[in-house]
C-alpha cells in the first residue's frame, strides 16, 4: 500500500469516526475555535492598524525633517522639562533656514493652537488652527480637493483666508460648498479658499483632516503673538536625508549662535521615530496576543489529546483487526493523526466563519482587514495543533500489540 492510498484510506476512516461522534467532535473543536478566532482577530487588527499607520505616515513622507526645541519622544520627565526651557524656535530662524539650506526643496514654519470656530449657527469647539506658509502643502504632501491652498502673497501679510481639512469642512458646512464663505475663528472672520483631500487613518483622526490652516501673519495677529514654531524641512532627494540632517544641524547651530562644545538647544525629528515607537507597541500587542492565543490553543490541544486517547481506547479491537490483516504502524499512526488534524481543521474553518463577520464589525471601530495571509496562517495553526495534539495517542495506537488488542473486549 503506497502513501497516497494510506492517506486516502486514513481520511475516509477519520471522517467516518467524526460523523459517528458528532457531539463529541463538536465539543472537542470548541477550544480550537476560540483559539483560532483569537489568532484571526488579533492578526486582522494588527494588520489593519499597521496598514493605516503606514499610509498616514507615508503621506507626510520619509524625506521631511522637523525642527523643534524638544524631541518628539523624551526618555524622562527631566529631559522633557529641559526641552521646555530651551529658547523657542522663531520665524526668523525659519527664514534663515530657507535662505541657507542647500539640500532642502521647501521649508515651512508651523505654529498651532486650538480655537472655537463658527459658521452661521454651527459651532466647532477646540479646532486645531495651524499658522503656516504656502510651503506647508509641499512639506506635508497634501492635495487640494476644492479651491486652492494659501498663496505666497497671503502668507506674507495679505487678507485673512483659510484652508479647511476635509473633516473640518464637513463639520461646519455639511454637504454645502465652503468656498468663498466666511467663518469665525476665535471671533475673527476668515474666508475659505480651499478644502483638502481626505487623508483618513491616523492622520485623519483628529489630525490633518480636522485642521484649519491660515497664514502666519493672521495667526500671530489674532491667535498667538509669539508662538514656538516647528519648522518642516523637505529634503530635495531622499537619499540625501542624512546629509540634509547634518546640514540642518550646522545651520541651526549657526542661527542659534551656539559655540563649539555647547549642546544643541533644539531637536531634529524624523518620522522614523514614529515608526520605531509604533513597531515597539505593535510588537508588545503581538506578544500579548500570542500568549492569549497560545493559552487558548494549549487548552484546546489538551482537549483534542484527551479525546483522541479515548478514541484509541474505544477502537482498540479495530486496531488489532487492522494490524492482524497486515496494517503497518505507519498506517495506524496516519489514521489517528489525520483524525486529530481533521477535527482541528474543522474547528479552524468554523473559527474563520465566525471571524469574518466579527472583522467587519471590528472595522467599524478600528482598522481591520482579513487578508488571505491571515486565513492561511489560521488554517496552518489549526493543522499543526491537530498533528501535535494527536501524535501521542496515534503513536500509542500504532505501537499496540495486535494479539493484546484483539483480546480487548
Amino acid at each position: 500500500m503506497n502513501l497516497l492510498t494510506e492517506l486516502r484510506e486514513g481520511l475516509s476512516i477519520s471522517w467516518s469516526a467524526i460523523r459517528a461522534n458528532k457531539l463529541r467532535s463538536a465539543l472537542t473543536t470548541l477550544g480550537i475555535v476560540i483559539g483560532i478566532v483569537t489568532v484571526t482577530l488579533m492578526g486582522t487588527a494588527i494588520s489593519g492598524l499597521n496598514s493605516s499607520f503606514m499610509t498616514s505616515v507615508s503621506s507626510i513622507g520619509a524625506d521631511v525633517l522637523f525642527v523643534d526645541r524638544r524631541s518628539w519622544f523624551t526618555k524622562s520627565a527631566q529631559e522633557w522639562i529641559q526641552g521646555q526651557k530651551r529658547p523657542i524656535i522663531t520665524l526668523a530662524i525659519a527664514e534663515g533656514l530657507a535662505r541657507q539650506l542647500t539640500l532642502a526643496s521647501a521649508v515651512a514654519p508651523v505654529a498651532d493652537t486650538e480655537a472655537d470656530v463658527n459658521y452661521q449657527k454651527r459651532r466647532a469647539s477646540s479646532v486645531s488652527i495651524v499658522g503656516t506658509t504656502e510651503n506647508y502643502i509641499t512639506t506635508m504632501g497634501l492635495t487640494v480637493a476644492a479651491g486652492r491652498f494659501l498663496s505666497a502673497g497671503e502668507c506674507n501679510g495679505g487678507r485673512p483666508v483659510c484652508v479647511l481639512g476635509s473633516v473640518a469642512a464637513t463639520n461646519l458646512f455639511l454637504e454645502a460648498s465652503p468656498l468663498g464663505q466666511k467663518i469665525l475663528i476665535d471671533q475673527h472672520p476668515f474666508e475659505v479658499v480651499g478644502v483638502l483631500e481626505k487623508l483618513g487613518g491616523f492622520a485623519g483622526d483628529g489630525g490633518l483632516d480636522s485642521q484649519i490652516m491660515i497664514p502666519i501673519p493672521q495667526y500671530t495677529k489674532n491667535l498667538e503673538r509669539n508662538p514656538n514654531y516647528e519648522i518642516q524641512v523637505k529634503v530635495s532627494h531622499l537619499e540625501q536625508i542624512e546629509d540634509a540632517a547634518d546640514e540642518l544641524r550646522l545651520v541651526m547651530r549657526r542661527l542659534r549662535q551656539l559655540p563649539p562644545g555647547k549642546p544643541d538647544d533644539f531637536a531634529i525629528n524624523q518620522q522614523d521615530q514614529f515608526l520605531e515607537l509604533f513597531h515597539q507597541l505593535a510588537g508588545t500587542i503581538g506578544m500579548v496576543g500570542i500568549f492569549i492565543t497560545g493559552l487558548s490553543l494549549f487548552v484546546g490541544g489538551i482537549g483534542i489529546m484527551n479525546i483522541m486517547f479515548v478514541s484509541v481506547a474505544e477502537r482498540t479491537r479495530e486496531i488489532g483487526v487492522r494490524k492482524a490483516i497486515g496494517a503497518k504502524r505507519r498506517t495506524i499512526l496516519l489514521q489517528f493523526l489525520i483524525e486529530a488534524a481533521s477535527i482541528c481543521l474543522l474547528g479552524g474553518l468554523i473559527a474563520l466563519a465566525i471571524a469574518w463577520p466579527a472583522t467587519l464589525l471590528l472595522n467599524k471601530i478600528m482598522p481591520a482587514a482579513l487578508s488571505p495571509t491571515i486565513v492561511g496562517i489560521a488554517l496552518l495553526v489549526s493543522l499543526v495543533t491537530g498533528v501535535v495534539s494527536g501524535f501521542l495517542p496515534a503513536w500509542r495506537a500504532a505501537r499496540m500489540n495486535p494479539v493484546d488488542a484483539l483480546r480487548n473486549e
